[in-house]
């Protein structure tokens, strides 16, 4: 099931519940019970074969989903016990009514016992999205257990412990094989840590009409990248088409002995239909850098001069892969920096750029990994940028303009007035020189004339799309320059 594309804070959520409730007049218990009919029918359609499940209910709306769910499947014939987390008399509104209704089967709910989780699927009910604090004693005892279980794990709405609106765990999480989400996508189900928590991730809106959606002010700020974005942003080639319609890409890096990064960026722009490509590089290794790849015309680089007429020439720069922070490293960038062509910085670029005096502009694409965001923005470690991973991409780019990619799990992609996600990708790109290839697609397909914004999400995507395809022989062991034959095929899906 294709999923929607704009990505909500949980705040944002609780206003389009509201507005269904108090200005359309469709009652809460009509969308609690909605959410646990759309749960338990996308959980039959993942796991046919299901005959028992153990519904874990916090005191909570959330909780009351799962009562839903639980009184659903007992009708349906299937075993069914409910573990009551929390205190029972504590449950009001909606989810009391869940709750008595379930209770009427005459199936009483039992305190949280492992021997219960011996079940085909646990229902996890027992947080929503208004979690803010950690997880720890007694609830985490619970969900370290839940997760300990071989039994298929299903999370309402949102898993126990994950954070709505940054994707990061708050203290435990459950470990979900599928999570089924409603009336808005959770921004934080789709980067970050969350990655690793949500399973597949399936939507019900609910029923909920389209004047809901449109009386959210102010709009969403948040998307996924589109499945179609490549046929959205890239066209067929006119017959009468020559090279220099389409780019002449020149990219900046590889100091002495690290002629691989820029090498890999290089080809990318091959690959991805840049019309002409041009390396400056240490010269050292000028002579041999396409040695396997005669089409990319490599430079060597005494002294900053040399590399003026290129720059000259260029219509696109991407600076940055194997750049190295020497003084050679550092006289390229600024000279590069001087020249206003419209640009990709990546790598070793953004370790200097943190420390230039130049700081803005706005026809510069940023590809900070986080531990290069957290230097980008003063940071201690990458990891205060990945706690908070939408705030920490809008900070870059309010720093720096231009639109920025920060890469990871979930990348993103902003350019000052919106964030947008990539949902593909896997733990195959973990390895060496795959950022080097994104720096790569994205300056070929600016040299092609998109926009900053469009190369950025475009190439986001193209790249972590083809990472998914040669994943396909297996993601350990997987390496960037095995991306090239589907970066190729992906960039003539056009329509």
């Amino acid at each position: 099931m294709s999923l929607p594309l704009k990505l909500y804070t949980a705040d944002q959520v609780r206003k389009l519940d509201r507005i269904a409730i108090d200005e359309f007049n469709i009652p809460g218990f009509t969308l609690m019970q909605r959410a646990g009919q759309a749960t338990f029918k996308q959980m039959i359609d993942s796991y046919p074969d299901t005959q028992s499940l153990c519904v874990v209910c916090g005191s909570g709306n959330n909780g009351g989903d799962g009562y839903v769910i639980a009184t659903l499947a007992k009708k349906a014939g299937l075993t069914v016990s409910v573990i009551q987390m929390g205190e029972a008399d504590s449950i009001k509104g909606d989810a009391l009514l869940a709750r008595e209704s379930f209770l009427k089967l005459g199936v009483k709910t039992s305190p949280f016992k492992i021997d219960l989780l011996d079940v085909d699927i646990i229902f996890d009910a027992i947080f929503g999205t208004g979690l803010t604090r950690d997880i720890t004693g007694d609830w985490a005892v619970a969900i370290n257990a839940i997760n300990q279980s071989p039994a298929k794990k299903v999370a309402v709405d949102i898993p126990s412990g994950l954070c709505a609106d940054t994707g990061r765990i708050l203290g435990t999480c459950i470990k979900a094989d599928l999570t089924v989400t409603y009336i808005g996508l959770k921004s934080g189900l789709f980067t970050g840590q969350a990655r690793d928590y949500t399973g597949a991730i399936g939507f019900d809106g609910l029923q909920v009409p389209d004047a809901v959606y449109n009386a959210l002010s102010p709009a969403p700020s948040r998307e996924l990248i589109p499945e179609d974005i490549i046929h959205q942003t890239l066209k067929p080639r006119s017959r009468s088409s020559h090279k220099g319609d389409f780019g002449n890409v020149l990219l900046i890096g590889g100091a002495q002995g690290m002629s691989g990064a820029i090498r890999l960026a290089a080809e990318a722009s091959l690959r991805c239909g840049a019309g002409l490509v041009n390396v400056a590089t240490h010269p050292a290794h000028a002579k041999y850098i396409n040695i396997n790849r005669p089409e990319i015309m490599a430079h060597g680089i005494e002294q900053k001069t040399d590399l003026k007429p290129l720059l000259e020439k260029a219509n696109v720069v991407a600076v940055g892969p194997g750049l190295g922070t020497s003084e050679w490293a550092q006289d390229l960038l600024t000279l590069t920096l001087n020249s206003k062509k419209p640009m990709v910085v990546d790598a070793d670029a953004l370790n200097l750029l943190a420390i230039q005096s130049v700081k803005n502009r706005d026809n510069w694409i940023l590809t900070p990994h986080p531990k290069e965001g957290a230097r980008l923005l003063a940071q201690p470690s990458s990891k205060e940028i990945e706690l908070v991973r939408y705030r920490s991409i809008e900070k870059i780019q309010q720093k720096y303009g231009g639109v920025c990619v920060l890469k990871g799990a979930g990348s993103l992609v902003n350019n000052g007035m919106k964030t947008v996600v990539c949902s593909a990708g896997n733990p195959g790109m973990s390895s060496g020189g795959m950022g080097d290839v994104l720096c790569g697609v994205i300056a070929a397909l600016l040299a092609q004339g998109l926009s900053l914004f469009d190369a950025a999400a475009t190439g986001t995507y193209i790249h972590a799309k083809a990472a998914d395809i040669a994943a396909v022989d297996g993601e350990r062991g997987m390496l960037a320059s095995d991306l090239f034959p589907h970066l190729r095929a992906l960039v003539n899906e056009v329509k």
